[in-house]
């Protein structure tokens, strides 16, 4: 008898579990990006439900629900002092050059925040080179710290940051720390209330808040993010931790430091942040302030998993189709959708020198793994592909041209491109690009180039191992 009702139970879960894929079905037919990703997902779903269902919900949702829709509520709530931000910031609005304008000016459409002039912006080798500025910035701190870091660690690095943070928050330095819930999961609870107990704000960014973003891990606050006063920003591949030091092994990075009316659309995409999590507006310096040191043109490029339009896709497809003379990509993770994947072959065909710096080892095996999917055929078009081989390569640079350059926050894969929250510097000036291409020069010359054919020339299981990572493609 107990038996006969065990089985019945486990036949009414087989039954709702059926039906929930078929539920399930319906929603990937509606909602999943592409025909290809509709048609994977249906036949799973509703073939292997038991297995398929759970992972949908975890990891089949492309769009982050409930932001917007909150920034919305706040806007309408103060309208009046954000339309005084707007149109603080519009008065520095910059015109791009006339052989730029029709390759970037739409982006300031996607972003809602305009290109500037009166900036200055400076690259940040490397760890030591980047904490050391930070840590300047916030002891000269007398207003505010906002910091917004993918991953925090409770090491020697993060309880330096931490120290410097409780030291200025007993000064009566507002200070906010913002971290991702999935890239700090091993961050320590006692960590985050010495911060509180010392008056310093932290917050998780709560990526699985509200009901439709309940079961979902995928989704990443990835920015890298630091404001002092509203007047310095600085935006990069670094987080905090002893291994982007280098105390771990060699680790090539790139971060920015940036002053003017840029900080200000820096500082905007960290209130939103900040609201998402916190329920509350931060107040902030909303002056836009000219720098003495430069005037370069900037735009600062926020893009997520709740934007209306795939802002960061684009962002990279302009890069690659603006490129006249050439086009150089410095990410650590190279798993392209098609489109960027085709633009970047089509450069190549066009005569543009598109190189393509990628570390020797990744630090995620499944993304290094799908990677090697694509490098035959964009060497067969003519891309140059360089593996950097003096440590572990995480820099998330593009240089276009000798006017062109972007440093922020953004690799080169779907996750990014579609999962992410993300921030990327755009610059239109010689001069930074001069500099920038200086800078990748000398990367090249740690590294050494991709033999042409040789995923062919690994064993079998590599290449059964290489076609397998590259079918998940959408969750990389």
């Amino acid at each position: 008898m107990f038996t006969d009702h065990i089985w019945h139970v486990l036949g009414v879960l087989a039954l709702a579990l059926l039906v929930l894929g078929v539920i399930s079905a319906l929603s990937a037919i509606l909602t999943t990006r592409t025909p290809q990703g509709a048609i994977a997902w249906s036949l799973a779903l509703v073939g292997f439900p038991y297995v398929a269902v759970p992972l949908y919900w975890v990891f089949g949702r492309r769009r982050f629900h409930g932001y917007l829709e909150r920034l919305r509520t706040s806007r309408k709530k103060h309208a009046g002092e954000i339309i005084a931000v707007y149109d603080a910031i519009a008065r520095h609005r910059a015109e791009l050059p006339p052989n730029r304008h029709d390759d970037f000016a739409m982006l300031e459409k996607l972003v809602q925040f305009p290109f500037t002039r009166g900036n200055s912006m400076d690259l940040l080798i490397d760890g030591r080179a980047t904490f050391d500025a930070i840590f300047a910035a916030i002891e000269a701190a007398r207003e505010y710290v906002f910091v917004e870091f993918y991953i925090v660690n409770d090491d020697e690095l993060g309880r330096e940051l931490a120290r410097r943070l409780m030291a200025k928050a007993r000064l009566g330095v507002r200070c906010k720390l913002l971290y991702d819930n999935v890239g700090s999961f091993s961050l320590s609870k006692s960590y985050v209330r010495e911060l509180c107990a010392a008056g310093v704000d932290t917050r998780a960014f709560r990526t699985a808040r509200g009901p439709k973003n309940r079961f979902q891990i995928n989704f990443r606050n990835h920015r890298k993010i630091v404001i002092v006063d509203g007047k310095v920003a600085f935006v990069g591949g670094f987080n905090v931790g002893d291994e982007y030091l280098g105390r771990h092994g060699p680790w090539r990075d790139t971060h920015s430091r940036i002053e003017g009316p840029a900080v200000q659309c820096v500082q905007g995409a960290f209130i939103a942040d900040w609201f998402w999590a916190a329920d509350e507006i931060a107040p902030a310096n909303w002056k836009p302030e000219l720098s003495a040191k430069g005037d370069m043109t900037v735009l600062a490029l926020p893009t997520s998993p709740a934007d209306h339009e795939e802002t960061c896709a684009i962002f990279f497809h302009q890069a690659i189709v603006a490129a006249k003379k050439r086009v150089w990509i410095a990410t650590p993770y190279f798993v392209p959708d098609s489109p960027v994947f085709e633009a970047l072959k089509i450069a190549a065909l066009r005569g543009v020198d598109v190189r393509l710096l990628l570390p020797v080892k990744a630090d995620s095996l499944f993304v290094h793994l799908a990677s090697f999917s694509f490098i035959p055929d964009a060497q067969r078009c003519g891309v140059q592909v360089l593996r950097y081989a003096k440590g572990f390569m995480h820099q998330k640079v593009i240089l276009v041209d000798d006017d062109v350059a972007s440093v922020g926050t953004a690799n080169m894969d779907n996750r990014s491109m579609r999962l992410n929250f993300e921030i990327t510097m755009l610059v239109v000036d010689r001069g930074f690009a001069k500099k920038v291409e200086a800078m990748l020069e000398h990367d090249f010359e740690g590294a050494t180039p991709a033999p042409p054919n040789s995923q062919r020339k690994r064993d079998t299981p590599f290449r059964i191992a290489v076609r397998a990572a590259r079918l998940l493609e959408p969750i990389l």
